[in-house]
C-alpha cells in the first residue's frame, strides 16, 4: 500500500461523524494521522463531548442541524450506541445525497442492517455496516487513540444490495486507519460475536455486580489483585452501550448463555462430588485451547506486519 501521509489529496473532502466517542474519535484521529480527510463535521447528543471532541482536534466543526452536517458529505460514519441507529438513520434519510456513503460502527449487525434497509428505503445500497474490533474500558472523547485500530480486524457485513464501490471505499478508510479487514454475513457476525465478545462482558459486569451487592464488598474488592482486574477489565466499559448491544442480539446471547449456563452446572456438579479428574479435565482444555488460540493470534499479527492479510 502507498504511503497514505503523502498522497496528493486526502481520499475523503468531509466526513461527518455521529458520536464523537472512543470509537468514533479514534477513526476521525486515524484518518487525520495520515492526512486521509480535509474536514470533519461533529453530531453528538451532548454539547459538552462536541466540544471536547474540538478541542482534541477529533472534528474540525460541529452541528446540530442534520440537513447542514450531512450536505455534500463524502461519508457519513454513525458511532453510537445501537440502539441509536434507526433514529439516526431516518434522520439522514431527507438529505441523504446519491454521492454520500453511510456506514456504521455498532457491535451487532443483523439488527443495524434491518434498521438501515427500513430507514433508508431506496438508498440502503450506500449504507456499508461495519464493526471495528477494538477498544478500550475508556469512554468519550478524550479515551480516543490516533493508533487504536492499527493491526485490528475490522468486519464488514455487507449485503446484497451494497453497492460493491461503497464497500471498498469503506474498507479502504479502515485500512488507512491500520485495521485488516474481514467479511462476514450480518448473522454469522452476530452469532459469533455473541461467543467471543457479548458474553464475556456479560459475565464480567455480573461477577461485579455480584460482588459489589454483598455486605462485605469493600473487604472483598481490597483483596481483588491482577486476576480479578483482568476478568472484569471489560466491565469498565459503557453500560448504554452493552446494554443496547445484549438486547439487540438477544437471541444469540441467549443460545450462549444457556451453553455457558451448562457448563457450569458441570463444573460444580464435579465440585460438590469432589471430582478432580473431571476439574482438570475442564481447566487443562480450556488452557490448551487458549494457548493454541494465543498462538494463532501472534502469528496473524507477525503476518500482518510482513504485509500479510
Amino acid at each position: 500500500m502507498e504511503n497514505q501521509a503523502t498522497q496528493a489529496r486526502p481520499l475523503f473532502n468531509k466526513i461527518v461523524l455521529i458520536g464523537v466517542g472512543l470509537i468514533g474519535g479514534s477513526f476521525a484521529l486515524s484518518l487525520k494521522k495520515v492526512r486521509a480527510v480535509e474536514h470533519i463535521v461533529g453530531l453528538d447528543r451532548h454539547l459538552a463531548s462536541l466540544e471536547s471532541a474540538k478541542k482534541l482536534g477529533i472534528i474540525d466543526s460541529l452541528s446540530d442541524d442534520m440537513a447542514t452536517a450531512v450536505a455534500d458529505a463524502d461519508l457519513i460514519v454513525i458511532a453510537t450506541p445501537v440502539a441509536q441507529t434507526g433514529k439516526i438513520l431516518q434522520a439522514i434519510y431527507p438529505y441523504l445525497q446519491a454521492r454520500t456513503i453511510v456506514t456504521d460502527a455498532g457491535s451487532t449487525k443483523a439488527d443495524v442492517v434491518a434498521a438501515a434497509r427500513d430507514s433508508l428505503k431506496e438508498k440502503f445500497k450506500q449504507f456499508v455496516p461495519a464493526h471495528p474490533i477494538a477498544g478500550r474500558e475508556k469512554n468519550g472523547p478524550d479515551a480516543a487513540l490516533a493508533d487504536l485500530y492499527v493491526g485490528k480486524k475490522v468486519v464488514i457485513t455487507s449485503v446484497a444490495e451494497s453497492l460493491p464501490a461503497a464497500v471498498g471505499v469503506v474498507a479502504q478508510a479502515w485500512k488507512m486507519c491500520g485495521a485488516i479487514i474481514h467479511y462476514l454475513s450480518p448473522q454469522e457476525h452476530d452469532q459469533v460475536f455473541a461467543s467471543v465478545s457479548h458474553l464475556p462482558h456479560l459475565l464480567a459486569y455480573t461477577l461485579v455486580a455480584d460482588i459489589a451487592a454483598k455486605p462485605h464488598a469493600d473487604r472483598l474488592f481490597q483483596y481483588a489483585a491482577s486476576g480479578f482486574r483482568d476478568f472484569t477489565r471489560i466491565a469498565g466499559s459503557s453500560p448504554e452501550m452493552w446494554r443496547d448491544i445484549s438486547l439487540a442480539n438477544r437471541e444469540a446471547l441467549l443460545q450462549e448463555l444457556d451453553s455457558y449456563t451448562e457448563q457450569l452446572s458441570k463444573l460444580r456438579q464435579s465440585l460438590v462430588i469432589g471430582d478432580a479428574q473431571a476439574l482438570e479435565l475442564i481447566f487443562r482444555r480450556a488452557q490448551e485451547a487458549r494457548l493454541n488460540w494465543i498462538t494463532a493470534i501472534e502469528a496473524a499479527e507477525a503476518q500482518s506486519k510482513d504485509g500479510g492479510d
